[in-house]
């Protein structure tokens, strides 16, 4: 085996196909109509329906997310963290996505998303939450311990 260089590096022979040159006279196999046929909608230069249009029915695209079980295009993705790791903050604080950065219990890439608090262990402490979602069982803990679950409007 020979070795390469970024140089010398080229395609297979007879990897590369010509470029079709359309409408250059019978011979070529595609000259005047270019394969598009004779008239029509579809033969039309600037081809002027987009991609998955069924001549005005409600195309493919549009009908099918409106089944059931489809999964969401924009999903909302949270940053989560449990509420047994407020646990370990002091009594009395507010706790939002900058405090838990400098607390060190999420990292700096992680605060560019909406926060939620999910219910997973134990809370003693009374805390003032601010967050964009919380579970129902996260609620709960907090409310509990006398902390505050507070959401923007």
């Amino acid at each position: 085996m020979t070795s390469f260089s970024l140089n010398s590096l080229q395609p297979q022979p007879g990897a590369r196909r010509r470029k079709t040159r359309k409408g250059r006279g019978i011979a070529a196999g595609q000259g005047a109509s270019c394969g598009f046929g004779m008239r029509g909608q579809k033969s039309r230069s600037g081809r002027p329906t987009r991609p998955g249009f069924e001549g005005g029915q409600m195309p493919l695209y549009r009908r099918v997310p409106k089944l059931k079980h489809f999964p969401l295009v924009n999903p909302t993705t949270y940053t989560v963290i449990n509420v047994g790791k407020l646990a370990e903050l002091k009594a009395g604080s507010t706790v939002n996505l900058t405090s838990l950065v400098e607390a060190g219990l999420l990292t700096k890439p992680a605060a560019d998303q909406p926060l939620k608090i999910l219910g997973s262990g134990d809370l003693k402490v009374k805390l003032t939450v601010q967050a964009d979602a919380f579970s129902e069982a996260a609620r709960q803990k907090i409310e509990a311990a006398g902390g505050t679950c507070e959401t923007p409007v």
